[in-house]
């Protein structure tokens, strides 16, 4: 209950979720990170970052770029279904799921866990936690309006990547740190991201 799941999916987005699992191994939380095969090779692309496919290599070197302390992020496989996550009596208390791409949103709608990732979401939506999805596509077909609102009605916050421009955005990270605020401020974690509405 005191660790925060977070999903990346291959959608494209990745530096959105790099990120954010920064913004959290800083808030000190407890991450458990799923990272699927297209998310790893969108990573591999979009950003600096090489992935092993190993998730103990992954684990070693992210801990190490976000000097997270010993036990702090934990790394699961797609198929780890001995995992704390993938049981309602280890949930955790949210699930991010950045970026997320509308076939795991179809995925998750429909009540079907292929994967960890997907079954994970599901333990977060029969036990009623908080439930984030930052889905990262453009245009939306009706299909993906569908699954959204299905999601939003059983009480997920749709969270899309679309940054607003009103705090003068100087660079490509300045855009990226618009939406991961918005995903801490949901988690109620504390950040210097970005100043609310009015403030300073």
């Amino acid at each position: 209950m005191k660790t925060i799941t977070l999903a990346m999916t291959g959608a494209s987005g990745a530096a959105y979720g790099l990120r954010l699992l920064e913004q959290l191994i800083k808030a000190q939380e407890t991450v458990y990170l799923l990272v699927s095969t297209p998310a790893r090779i969108v990573i591999n692309m979009e950003t600096d970052l090489k992935l092993p496919s190993a998730t103990t290599a992954i684990q070693a070197l992210l801990s190490e770029r976000y000097q997270a302390a010993p036990g702090q992020l934990h790394v699961f496989g797609r198929d780890q279904w001995t995992a704390p996550i993938a049981s309602g009596s280890a949930v955790s208390r949210a699930m991010v799921i950045c970026p997320c791409t509308s076939g795991t949103l179809a995925m998750i709608a429909n009540g079907l866990s292929r994967n960890l990732i997907e079954r994970a979401a599901d333990v977060v939506l029969k036990e009623q936690r908080k439930l984030i999805v930052v889905h990262r596509e453009t245009p939306l077909s009706v299909i993906h309006l569908e699954n959204l609102l299905r999601l939003a009605k059983m009480g997920t916050l749709v969270l899309p990547a679309n940054p607003g421009f009103y705090h003068h955005p100087r660079n490509i990270n300045d855009i990226v740190d618009f939406i991961v605020a918005r995903i801490l401020d949901h988690l109620d974690i504390t950040h210097t991201l970005l100043s609310p509405w009015g403030g300073e």
